[in-house]
C-alpha cells in the first residue's frame, strides 16, 4: 500500500481524529452487532498505547427529517453513537466520553481537554446536512479537534464526505490498520493477482455489478456467476428462465460479455427451483433448461456445486462478492453456504467483500477461516471496479 499509516507518523502526546465505520445494527436503542466496532480496536489500542488521546467519528444510519436531527426529539436517539460508544468503552475497559454533537463550543472544549489515554466520542456526523455534501466549513470544524487524521472507515471510503475527504484538507492524514488491511487484501485482486485466479460474483442485479464484471473478467482465469445475475446470462443464452429473477435491460449486456468471455464464466447447470418466493413454497431440482412455468430459480443445485468445486481447486487467490441464492431464507441458502465451506476448506488466499457476503460466510459459521472480510459493501465492490474511493486518494502518499 502506497500510503502512509498511522504507523509513519508520530502521535504521542497528539490529539488523534479518527474517523470509524460504527454504522451498526441497532434494536432498542441496543448494538445488536458489534463487529465493526472490534474491527477498529487495533488502531484505537495503538494510538493510545502511542501516548495520543482519540477523537472517534462516525455516521450511524440515515437521519433526513427535522425531527432526526432536533436534539429534544425521541426520534433523534435512535441515530444516536452514544450505545455504540458503551460497546466500545466495555471493549476498551476503560471509559469514553461522548460528546453532544460532532461540532461547537462544549464538542471543541471536551477535545482540547482530553488527556493522553483518554477517549472521545463525537455524535453523528449525518446530524449535520454538510456531511454527506463535503462542507468545507463542516470538514474545518472537525479537524480543528484533532491535530492528526486517521481514517480507519473502509466502509464510508467510497464517500467524499466532509468526515472522510474533507477532513483530510486540513490535516495530517494516515490510513488505520483496518482500513491498511483492507487495501492490501483488495489490492491484489486488482494489483498483481495470484494465479490461479477465481472470482466468485452473486448477487441480483448485473446493472449493479456491470463495471467489476469487466473488471474481474480481464484479471482472473474463470469468473463464476450465481445468483439472481446468473438468471440473466442464462436468459441471454435463449433459455426460459420461466417465473426467475431477470434484469431485461440488461440481456444484451450479458449477451455481449458471453460473445467474449464464455470460456471464462461458469453459470449454473441446475438449480433449486420453487412455485413462489416463499420460505414455505414447495421446492426441486432440476437442470437450468428444465424449469416449468410457473417456477422459478432460488439456488444452485449440486450438479453446479461440483462445477464450482472443480473450478476451485488449486486457486491460488479467491474473490467473493455476492450470495448465490436467495440465503435470506434458509431453505434456499444451501447452495451459499457450500460454497463458503469451500472457500474455507481451500489453501488459496480467499477475500470476501462486504455485505451479504459477510453475512454469509458469517452465517455459515466460516468467517474467521477466510484470509480477509471485508467490512465494506459498497467501498468493495468500487475498489475491485478499479475506482479510486475518495476517502483513500485524500491520505497522505508514502
Amino acid at each position: 500500500m502506497n500510503k502512509k499509516t498511522v504507523r509513519d507518523i508520530d502521535i504521542k502526546n497528539k490529539r488523534v481524529l479518527m474517523r470509524v465505520d460504527f454504522n451498526v445494527p441497532m434494536a432498542d436503542g441496543k448494538v445488536t452487532d458489534d463487529k465493526r466496532i472490534r474491527a477498529a480496536l487495533p488502531t484505537i489500542q495503538y494510538c493510545l498505547e502511542q501516548g495520543a488521546s482519540v477523537i472517534l467519528m462516525s455516521h450511524l444510519g440515515r437521519p433526513k427529517s427535522a425531527s432526526d436531527f432536533d436534539p429534544s426529539s425521541p426520534l433523534r436517539a435512535s441515530f444516536s453513537l452514544r450505545a455504540a460508544a458503551e460497546v466500545l468503552s466495555s471493549l476498551l475497559g476503560r471509559p469514553v466520553k461522548m460528546a453532544p454533537d460532532c461540532i461547537g463550543a462544549e464538542v471543541e472544549k471536551m477535545a482540547k481537554e482530553l488527556k493522553p489515554g483518554e477517549v472521545l466520542m463525537l455524535e453523528n456526523t449525518r446530524f449535520h446536512a454538510g456531511e454527506e455534501k463535503n462542507d468545507l466549513d463542516l470538514a474545518k470544524q472537525l479537524a480543528s479537534l484533532g491535530e492528526v487524521f486517521v481514517n480507519d472507515a473502509f466502509g464510508s471510503a467510497h464517500r467524499a464526505h466532509a468526515s472522510t475527504e474533507g477532513v483530510a484538507r486540513f490535516l495530517p492524514a494516515v490510513s488505520g490498520f483496518l482500513m491498511e488491511q483492507e487495501l492490501e487484501y483488495l489490492g491484489r485482486a486488482v494489483a498483481n493477482p495470484e494465479h490461479p485466479y477465481i472470482a466468485i460474483l452473486g448477487g441480483a442485479k448485473i446493472s449493479d455489478k456491470i463495471l467489476v464484471v469487466e473488471t474481474l473478467l480481464a484479471k482472473c482465469d474463470k469468473l463464476i456467476i450465481g445468483g439472481g445475475m446468473a438468471n440473466t446470462f442464462l436468459a441471454a443464452q435463449g433459455l426460459n428462465m420461466q417465473d426467475s429473477l431477470i434484469e431485461a435491460s440488461s440481456l444484451e449486456t450479458a449477451k455481449t460479455i458471453l460473445e467474449t468471455s464464455r470460456d471464462k464464466l461458469i453459470l449454473p447447470v441446475d438449480a433449486v427451483i420453487a412455485d413462489k418466493f416463499a420460505e414455505d413454497a414447495n421446492t426441486r431440482v432440476v437442470d437450468v433448461h428444465k424449469i416449468p412455468a410457473g417456477w422459478r430459480m432460488m439456488d444452485v443445485g449440486p450438479k453446479t456445486l461440483e462445477a464450482y468445486e472443480r473450478a476451485l481447486d488449486g486457486a491460488k487467490l479467491i474473490v467473493w462478492n455476492g450470495p448465490v441464492g436467495v440465503f435470506e431464507m434458509s431453505k434456499f441458502a444451501q447452495g451459499t453456504f457450500a460454497l463458503a465451506r469451500m472457500l474455507a476448506e481451500s489453501k488459496a488466499i480467499t477475500v470476501i467483500g462486504g455485505g451479504d457476503s459477510a453475512s454469509a460466510v458469517k452465517k455459515a459459521g466460516v468467517a474467521k477461516q477466510m484470509t480477509h472480510v471485508s467490512t465494506g459493501g459498497g467501498a468493495s465492490l468500487e475498489f475491485l471496479e478499479g475506482k479510486e474511493l475518495p476517502g483513500v486518494a485524500a491520505l497522505m502518499d508514502k
